[in-house]
């Protein structure tokens, strides 16, 4: 006999539990606990990584994060006005750079204001500055479209209304438009913020003094120092985690908040 839609839907459901659980035994067999135990949990042998794996990397993380996305900011508010002008050469540089700055890895970015630009020039700037500029202006890209979005899904009608008041059409931008635009765009721009923290790990590359130390340089250098296998990678990311659950919670409450204002 033919089985019913819910008889159906039970079988599938028994397979995939079967199949989880056999899975999840072939694992536990497969593992050399031992091994896998003194990989991935030495905590106990982490004492010198700290308090200089809080006070320094995770505060540098942060910092980096902070002064990145600032700096981003800035600039992709400057590249989404561009974009949308109609001096058609604005519009094409804001294309030019978004296209070009989405398109190539942010390692090479920060690579060529690390080693690239201070042979070019002969100047070498602080390691906070190559940092920010180069994550600066990759987040920059990406957060030109999204305010381009959010300043596009602004009604039209706000800003004629406040042109047929006699306002300026700067002073209805600055005052009307961008404030909206950012609440529009505060879900993908608190992803942005993500991404950037977890973008921060790739300052190792540059090289930098203990004081200039980020998390993943701090779990890369205790890998060697510390008899612990992988364990202070371990670490590190969850202090990643510890920055970046928050901010993921505050992406979906804005999300929600967004969903039911637009019901």
């Amino acid at each position: 006999m033919a089985m019913t839609t819910r008889q159906r839907a039970r079988m599938s459901k028994t397979i995939q539990i079967a199949i989880f659980i056999i899975a999840i035994i072939a694992l536990v067999l497969a593992v050399d606990w031992d091994k896998a135990v003194y990989a991935f949990f030495s905590f106990d042998k982490l004492g010198p990584m700290f308090p200089g794996m809080i006070l320094v990397g995770l505060k540098n993380t942060i910092f980096y994060t902070i002064i990145s996305f600032a700096f981003g900011l800035v600039l992709g508010l400057l590249l989404a006005l561009m974009k949308m002008a109609s001096f058609a050469p604005y519009r094409w540089f804001a294309t030019a750079f978004i296209e070009f700055f989405r398109g190539i890895p942010a390692i090479l970015v920060l690579l060529a204001f690390g080693f690239g630009l201070p042979q070019a020039f002969g100047t070498q700037w602080p390691q906070p500055v190559n940092v920010m500029c180069a994550l600066g202006l990759v987040s920059a890209a990406y957060i030109a479209e999204t305010l381009r979005a959010g300043l596009q899904a602004v009604p039209k009608g706000q800003t004629e209304a406040a042109r047929s008041l006699g306002m300026p059409a700067w002073r209805a931008m600055v005052t009307i438009v961008i404030p909206q635009a950012f609440k529009i765009v505060l879900p993908p721009m608190t992803n942005e913020i993500i991404l950037l923290t977890k973008d921060t790990s790739l300052a190792f590359i540059l090289g930098a003094s203990m004081s200039q130390y980020e998390m993943t340089k701090f779990g890369r250098d205790g890998i060697s120092q510390i008899d612990a296998g992988i364990t202070p990678l371990v670490v590190a990311g969850l202090f990643y985690l510890v920055i970046t659950i928050p901010l993921s919670l505050v992406a979906r409450k804005f999300e929600s908040r967004a969903a039911k204002t637009k019901r």
